[in-house]
């Protein structure tokens, strides 16, 4: 039984009511229509633990199924101009702004992120996404080598066919417009598997998209990562996976898609460091912790910065200054205005958390800084809400230190030489992010040489911005996303031919 996409053609800003009306729901071939085996899971808002709706759970049937009809839609899709798909890829995006309010309405009820600081912002960067490579299709052209005199060699770029994008849950539609716009605009067809955490939002997404799209160009399925996403990444019809998750998970989707010797796009977990001279700017560095550590997003966040070495010159100040701005951020119901700080998305994510905070106060004892306050409301107090946690003085040997807790904690550590710094930013596993503070031009341009991370920034913190190369080193991951260049490199092929131009 399918189900047909004008219902809820307007708008819905109300997002209980827009759960209820995406429950056990899929989207394949242009069609809502429930699992094969009619299986679903329940959907719970981190906020107030309230049952928000259930999701389709899908199995090994319907993956293939859903593959098959990529596969057939592709085909024609890719006959399209690239200006032609361009246009369809923009206008679909078009219509995500026209629902903007509705989708950060539905992302803040999901994954407990504030509306105002994270939810609407995450919708306006996945529209921004489609207008972005939208405009980008004429960047799809091959070359002309000089091979020899007698000989016409060109190159061109060619789909790959089916991608599976693999969805995390703490910025399901932000990260989804990373990887489905480009790899439309290149002439593939997309299945999108959710994260089990946050199969709503994600859908509601690839349904407004849907509204423009050609049928089976994009489809999403939502279940679990064993039973749904396994044999969505091993299925031979599935040319690509980019996915963005945890290490432990991409190093097992490398090793499936290796089996048949297919491309990856793996953006994996981070440990970002953040390195404050002694000559920085403490107001900005200060404004740069607190913005690139994600506060606002409960530090759900690979690229948060979660190591902060400062020097011991200013290191008292920068720990009195971020205390206190911490202290000031409002931790709330995501769906009010007022509120700063959401929530942890899942209970065991928040035990997670909470097991790592424990630690922290063991070895930091009363230099653990508690900020913020739990909020006092009624309806929010089965909610997975964390106050943000400054561990000073950590070593950075300590497990705090060391892995990814993807929660508010980050370790604020003192230096007094910049090559003790260097070394011990490096010193991890990870590579994606780092950031340099300091007015002195030299310092800046050696630090960002020598940083081993993909996406290092000089006296800002910013997110990945769209247009820009996104990835990292290390266990980090694998390859880039947001450029012209990842489009080209990660979602075509590139084919040589030769005219002999003998008579």
């Amino acid at each position: 039984m399918t189900d047909s996409l004008e219902t809820s053609h307007q708008p819905v800003l109300d997002p209980r009511q827009l759960a209820r009306q995406l429950s056990n729901k899929l989207l394949i071939g242009g069609a809502l229509r429930p699992a094969i085996d009619g299986k679903t899971f329940p959907i719970h808002s981190p906020s107030t633990g309230e049952h928000i709706g259930d999701a389709a759970e899908a199995s090994a049937q319907d993956v293939d199924f859903a593959v098959d009809i990529a596969k057939s839609a592709q085909i024609t899709w890719a006959r399209l101009s690239v200006r032609e798909r361009g246009k369809l890829v923009a206008d679909a995006g078009q219509v995500l702004v026209d629902h903007t309010e509705e989708l950060a309405r539905l992302i803040a009820l999901e994954t407990g992120k504030a509306i105002r600081t994270e939810a609407r912002v995450e919708a306006t960067w996945a529209s921004d996404c489609f207008a972005f490579f939208g405009g980008l299709g004429p960047a799809l052209k091959g070359e002309t080598v000089p091979f020899k005199p007698n000989m016409l060699t060109i190159t061109k770029r060619e789909p790959l066919g089916v991608v599976a994008a693999i969805l995390p849950w703490n910025a399901p539609l932000a990260l989804m417009g990373f990887k489905i716009a480009p790899a439309l605009v290149a002439g593939n067809s997309v299945i999108v598997k959710s994260a089990e955490e946050a199969p709503l939002c994600a859908l509601r997404m690839v349904e407004l998209l849907n509204r423009v799209l050609p049928p089976g160009v994009l489809n999403i399925l939502s279940g679990d990562g064993p039973v749904c996403g396994a044999p969505l990444v091993a299925h031979p019809d599935v040319a690509k996976v980019t996915f963005t998750g945890s290490v432990e998970t991409g190093k097992m989707i490398y090793r499936a898609v290796a089996e048949k010797l297919a491309p990856v796009t793996l953006e994996l977990g981070g440990k970002s460091p953040m390195i404050v001279m002694g000559d920085a700017d403490i107001a900005k560095a200060v404004d740069g912790a607190v913005y690139g550590m994600r506060f606002t997003r409960q530090g759900q966040s690979c690229s948060a910065a979660s190591r902060i070495f400062v020097h011991a010159s200013v290191f008292a100040d920068f720990v009195k200054r971020l205390r206190a701005r911490v202290d000031a951020l409002k931790m709330g119901d995501p769906l009010d205005e007022s509120t700063d700080i959401g929530t942890i998305i899942s209970r065991t994510q928040f035990d997670k958390v909470k097991g790592y905070i424990a630690h922290g106060r063991e070895i930091a004892g009363d230099k653990a800084i508690a900020c913020s306050a739990l909020p006092s409301e009624a309806h929010l107090k089965d909610g997975f809400y964390v106050q943000p946690m400054l561990l000073v003085g950590v070593d950075n040997e300590s497990r705090v230190a060391r892995e990814e807790i993807f929660g508010p904690v980050t370790c604020i550590m003192e230096f007094s030489e910049y090559e003790d710094a260097l070394r011990m930013a490096n010193d991890t596993e990870f590579g994606l992010c780092a950031t340099i503070w300091t007015k002195d031009l030299g310092t800046a341009l050696d630090a960002a040489d020598r940083l081993e991370a993909g996406y290092v920034q000089v006296n800002q913190n910013i997110v990945a911005g769209i247009g820009t190369a996104y990835g990292g080193y290390k266990s980090s991951g694998l390859g880039k996303e947001l450029s012209v260049s990842s489009m080209l490199e990660h979602f075509t092929r590139e084919k040589t031919i030769i005219f002999n131009m003998d008579k």
